[in-house]
């Protein structure tokens, strides 16, 4: 790891120096763990306290601090960060290893050049492999797949027959694109499997975490467009299309034939049901349930869903609920003696 100088962290982010451009920064850490050598960052005011007692020799934030500190003044200051994290630390190497003489290619797989194939990995019939993929011990590429270049399958991921990879795809440990979609047509009380015919398309840049399941279509193709970063324990079910750019946190689970468009981001463990259409730039919190198309820039939450600020309204209201109602059962009592003694006044009255 190379130490830089502020001044060449700033130009490498295009950002303005407040305070010594000499200043040597050998790694990056958060605000609270920071200590000598190192940058942190700004971004979440809810920290802005403790630029006031981090150890780091440097920050990087939106408008200069009012602080003793070497500072980095950028417009996205965690975007500023990543940059400079990756010019310290940069990405996970993967060594290589060339073909290992345990891996299993078929004789009519066709890889690019520079691709590691690691012991145990299985490449198919005709599968088609871009220059420098890196397949990890016990992937499986299935027969007919064709992957993009500079993808990377790490352990035990499965890529199933037919399915497509763009350029730089990452699928992590244990996960599998392209499996058989949940569908079975029920005739007498036995479920009987629908061949999924379909295939997964997985556009550029994508990046699939652990143990998640892409399922293929039944009849159309699964897709999961350009720079969509899915996290841990995922199920995209068959024929669904996810956009662009789109952030898909754990345990999710979508259904099948759902779309969602672009730049959307979704909160771990949300469920969305089948056959909606989720628009543009849509917010989904955590846990939410989704049963209704949802239409561009809305913020949703709950389950069943609904909009974020009648949600807030709402759910404000849960621990109040026991005390409302015994308020109303005293109510509700309350008149039923009101009207008894107007019943019993108004027979009086007759006689």
């Amino acid at each position: 790891m190379q130490a830089k100088t502020l001044k060449e962290l700033a130009a490498h982010v295009g950002g303005q120096i407040i305070g010594n451009p000499d200043v040597l920064i050998h790694s990056a850490s958060t605000l609270a763990r920071a200590g000598a050598g190192q940058i942190s960052f700004l971004a979440n005011e809810k920290y802005e306290k403790q630029l006031g007692i981090t150890a780091a020799s440097a920050v990087i934030v939106k408008t200069q601090a009012d602080i003793a500190l070497d500072q980095i003044i950028a417009e996205d200051p965690y975007y500023a960060f990543m940059q400079i994290v990756v010019l310290l630390h940069g990405h996970r190497k993967h060594k290589a290893v060339g073909i290992s003489p345990k891996a299993s290619v078929a004789d009519s797989a066709k890889l690019g050049a520079d691709c590691d194939v690691h012991d145990f990995a299985t490449i198919c019939d005709n599968a088609k492999l871009g220059s420098g993929c890196r397949i990890y011990p016990g992937a499986y590429v299935g027969a007919d797949v064709v992957m993009g270049d500079n993808c990377v399958l790490y352990a035990n991921a499965v890529i199933y027959d037919g399915c497509k990879l763009g350029n730089g795809v990452i699928v992590n440990a244990n996960s599998v694109v392209g499996e058989d979609g949940f569908g079975f047509a029920t005739h007498d009380g036995k479920h009987h499997k629908i061949p999924q015919v379909g295939v997964v398309v997985i556009e550029d840049d994508v990046e699939i975490g652990v143990c998640c399941g892409i399922e293929r279509g039944t009849l159309g193709d699964t897709v999961i467009g350009s720079g969509t970063k899915i996290g841990d324990s995922v199920t995209v079910g068959h024929g669904s299309k996810i956009g662009s750019n789109c952030l898909l946190v754990a345990q999710i689970g979508v259904a099948g034939s759902t779309t969602i468009g672009n730049n959307c981001i979704i909160g771990g463990q949300a469920g969305i049901v089948g056959h909606v259409t989720i628009g543009n730039n849509v917010t989904i919190a955590a846990k939410s349930g989704v049963i209704n198309s949802v239409p561009d820039g809305m913020t949703l939450v709950g389950a069943p869903a609904i909009d974020a600020a009648k949600g807030r309204r709402a759910y404000s209201m849960i621990e109040y609920l026991p005390d409302m109602k015994q308020s109303i059962r005293r109510l509700e009592k309350q008149l039923a003696e009101l009207k008894a003694a107007n019943g019993q006044q108004a027979g009086s009255d007759g006689k």
